[in-house]
C-alpha cells in the first residue's frame, strides 16, 4: 500500500530532517512525503531543499505567509491527492515525530480492522516515555471547561494556573493517558499525529480549520461526530514525539495568545452552562 505523510514546518527543519529519514529507512514500503513550509527563514528553507535533493519522495510547498497548522496541512492534502491518488492512507500532522521501525508492518497487519475508521489517532510517546493518548476518552468535565476560561481570561493568570497544574499534577491532569492499552473510539485525539484513510476522503475534501492554530484536537472529533463518526485511537500504531518541538521557535507569551484565540473560537460550540 502507498502511505502519505504530510506536515507542516516553520523555522524547525532539523525535526523535518529527522521525521523524513525515519520513514524513508523503513523497509518494503512506498512513502510519499509533502512538506509544507509556513514562511520560515531563509536557512530553514535551505535545509528543507537540501532534504528534498536527497530524497525523491519527497516534496516541498512554500507558503508565503504562515497559514497556521490544519491550514498548512489542508494545502499539503490537496496537493498529495491530486498528484498522487495511488495515495490511500495519510499520516498528518506535526514534523516533530519519529516513526519507529515496526510503523509501516503494523499499519499493514491493522489494515483491514481499521479501514473502516475514517480517523484513527497512535500511541503518540514523548522522548521521555509519556504517552500523549488517548487524549480525551469521553469529555472535558464543567470544572475543567471554567478552569480554561480562567487559564484564557489573563496571561498572568494563566501563567498562575500553569504553575499550580505544574505543582500538583495528579490533582490537575484528566489522566485519560494512562489508559493508552486500550483500542476503542474516543471524543479527542491528540492533535500531533492522525492516520487519514479512504474513509475521511469519501467524507470530508480537508480538515476543518477554523483557528489559525490549537484546538484542532476538538474540531476535527466536531467535523466527525457531525457525520456520526468518532476518531478511533489504535495503541498498536505507536509513532515518537519531541513534544513542543513545532514550538519552540515562539515566545510562550505568543503561544497563550494562539491558544486563547483557538478557545475562543471554541467556546462557540462547546458552553459551560447552557
Amino acid at each position: 500500500m502507498a502511505i502519505g505523510y504530510v506536515c507542516t514546518n516553520y523555522n524547525n527543519s532539523e525535526f523535518t530532517a529527522r521525521a523524513v529519514e525515519s520513514l524513508n529507512s523503513l523497509s518494503a514500503q512506498k512513502y510519499v512525503i509533502v512538506v509544507v513550509d509556513n514562511n520560515s527563514a531563509m536557512s530553514s528553507v535551505r535545509q528543507l531543499q537540501e532534504l528534498v535533493s536527497r530524497h525523491d519522495n519527497v516534496t516541498l510547498l512554500l507558503n508565503r505567509e504562515n497559514v497556521g497548522y490544519f491550514r498548512g496541512l489542508n494545502l499539503g492534502i490537496k496537493h498529495l491527492r491530486a498528484r498522487h491518488p495511488e495515495v490511500d492512507w495519510m499520516i498528518v500532522g506535526n514534523n516533530d515525530l519519529e516513526f519507529p521501525p515496526d510503523f509501516a508492518a503494523t499499519l499493514a497487519t491493522l489494515r483491514n480492522e481499521i479501514k473502516s475508521h475514517p480517523v484513527v489517532s497512535p500511541d503518540i510517546v514523548t522522548v521521555e516515555g509519556k504517552h500523549q493518548n488517548p487524549h480525551v476518552i469521553e469529555g472535558v468535565s464543567r470544572l475543567r471547561e471554567l478552569v480554561y476560561d480562567l487559564y484564557y481570561a489573563n496571561y498572568y493568570l494563566g501563567l498562575a494556573i500553569q504553575k499550580v497544574a505544574r505543582l500538583l499534577p495528579r490533582a490537575t491532569e484528566r489522566g485519560d493517558e494512562r489508559e493508552w492499552k486500550t483500542p476503542r473510539h474516543i471524543y479527542q485525539g491528540h492533535g500531533s499525529c492522525y492516520r487519514l484513510g479512504p474513509r475521511c476522503f469519501e467524507l470530508f475534501s480537508e480538515l476543518w480549520a477554523p483557528t489559525f492554530m490549537m484546538s484542532e484536537e476538538y474540531f476535527l472529533s466536531k467535523q466527525l461526530s457531525d457525520v456520526g463518526f468518532q476518531v478511533y485511537y489504535e495503541p498498536a500504531i505507536r509513532v515518537i514525539h519531541h513534544w513542543h518541538g513545532s514550538l519552540e521557535k515562539l515566545p510562550s507569551r505568543k503561544r497563550w495568545i494562539m491558544a486563547r484565540d483557538a478557545h475562543r473560537e471554541y467556546r462557540k460550540y462547546i458552553k459551560v452552562f447552557g
